[in-house]
């Protein structure tokens, strides 16, 4: 097993090799359509609506770059992926930017030769059982069988923590959240293990969500975010930058509502006049126009309003703000200034 993982882990680099020297952002220019890597399907995360539109907390980020860089957040072309499909399709180019629950580590930071621009969520691995099965801690499922993706640090995570605590488990590997999830309801697996935002939007998909209890372990640092291919800095300050916009408008106070009126002139914020581009050149400086910002603002919101929309206390997923509250308001959220 650790012989397959090196070898992916060098073909993944060797395709990065070819990859890294193409200028993205010229190329996306050019296609008029932003290639985004997405998961399989995450309600509250990304996954398509009735319609087939893809909606979702990561979906907004994709959505957002494209209305930064093309004037147009439906200039998306969302490519699902899996845990194990996902850092090829990026190193090879089929798609510009991944935006799937993905952690940032040291190995697929430098080994794989990714960039991750920043955390849009800031997370931990969990443990989800039937209520039924009469468990109240992660502790006590010695000798269970766990379903669990293959392919992601939950793997290597679920190993670590058995291992820790002097206890077995049975895996039952999965490729997608859908499959796991019906393999867990199937009654295959006593437990499935993923980030622990992921448990909570699956069981607010199931017929009845209260029959499961997500257990109050949290195993692991799961810091979640978009990333791109090493090598390409202009677009990794894109991505990145356009991450930061969403963040920092929050902490600022400008909102999808608002955000056309304090562009229309200078405020007494000199920061939110930088963000909004009615001083300085911040758009010019990673190859855009000084609007960039206030459309990506206006197709999906600041951050806390697409946390809201999607996966906020409001919604069936129900999740709160916590670690992921702006740094003024208990949280860890913030991104660097736009000076």
């Amino acid at each position: 097993m650790k012989k397959t993982v090196f070898l992916g882990a060098l073909t993944v680099a060797g395709l990065v090799g070819g990859a890294a020297a193409a200028a993205t952002l010229d190329d996306v220019k050019a296609r008029g359509t932003l290639n985004c890597g997405v998961t399989t399907g995450l309600v509250g995360f990304a996954a398509p609506d009735a319609n087939g539109v893809w909606e979702g907390f990561d979906v907004a980020v994709c959505r957002a770059v494209a209305a930064a860089v093309l004037g147009d957040p439906t200039s998306v072309e969302f490519v699902p992926t899996t845990g194990k499909t996902r850092f090829t399709a990026l190193a090879s180019g089929e798609v510009d930017m991944l935006a799937r629950n993905t952690t940032w580590t040291f190995s697929r930071d430098t080994d794989l030769k990714f960039d991750f621009v920043g955390v849009n969520y800031y997370d931990g691995q969990g443990f989800m059982v039937p209520k039924a099965l009469g468990v109240s801690s992660a502790k006590e499922l010695d000798g269970a069988t766990v379903c669990i993706q293959t392919g992601t640090t939950t793997e290597l995570n679920l190993a670590d923590f058995f291992r820790k605590n002097n206890i077995s488990y049975e895996p039952v590997p999965i490729e997608t959240n859908a499959e796991g999830q019906q393999q867990y309801l199937a009654g295959a697996c006593d437990a499935y293990t993923t980030d622990r935002s992921g448990l909570a939007a699956t069981r607010a998909a199931f017929e009845n969500p209260g029959d499961h209890v997500i257990l109050p372990e949290t195993v692991s640092k799961e810091p979640l975010g978009p990333l791109v291919r090493h090598g390409d800095h202009e677009w990794e300050d894109v991505v990145r930058w356009t991450l930061n916009a969403l963040i920092t408008a929050e902490e600022l106070g400008v909102t999808s509502a608002n955000v056309a009126e304090l562009a229309s002139g200078p405020t007494n914020s000199p920061e939110t006049n930088r963000l909004l581009g009615t001083e300085g050149n911040l758009g010019e400086m990673i190859g855009l126009d000084s609007d960039w910002a206030v459309r990506a603002l206006s197709a999906v919101g600041n951050y806390g309003e697409v946390f809201e929309k999607n996966i906020g206390e409001k919604t069936p997923i129900g999740l709160a703000r916590g670690l992921n509250a702006q740094w003024t308001d208990g949280g860890i959220l913030y991104s660097p200034p736009f000076r």
